[in-house]
């Protein structure tokens, strides 16, 4: 984990601190979407689209891998009540996929804002130190 971090910190060296917010939700949110494989797909996209560090975007990807196979049985579960129950696979990735969308919309925006605001006040300290 110590090796992603550095590896984090060296992919967004020199970048706004808006830029590091935005990529450190924008890979966590979309890291921890419940269908395998679909998260990296994601990720590159959003890096074209927001114009944002691809390789940082990635990382942030990879860090959140343990927490997407964490959350896929509560996503799952938040689904199901929101959907109703259907049974078989494309049932639990529907209620996956509606639970993630329920908490990873406001969870994203309220990450990015907290980040940005430490960010900010750390480039504060730094400046005026």
């Amino acid at each position: 984990m110590k090796d992603l971090a550095a590896r984090l910190a060296a992919a967004t060296a020199g970048l706004s601190p808006e830029n590091i917010a935005l990529i450190i939700a924008v890979g966590l949110v979309l890291g921890t979407f419940p269908v395998y494989g679909l998260p990296t797909i994601l990720c590159a996209a959003a890096a074209l689209l927001l114009r944002l560090n691809a390789p940082a975007l990635q990382l942030m990807n990879q860090i959140a891998t343990p927490v997407q196979l964490a959350l896929l049985l509560p996503f799952s579960r938040i689904g199901a009540h929101v959907i109703g129950h259907h049974s078989g696979l494309g049932g639990a990735v529907a209620h996956a996929v509606a639970g993630w969308c329920c908490v990873s919309a406001p969870a994203g925006l309220l990450l990015y804002f907290v980040t940005n605001w430490v960010l900010q006040a750390r480039r504060a300290e730094v400046r005026a130190a």
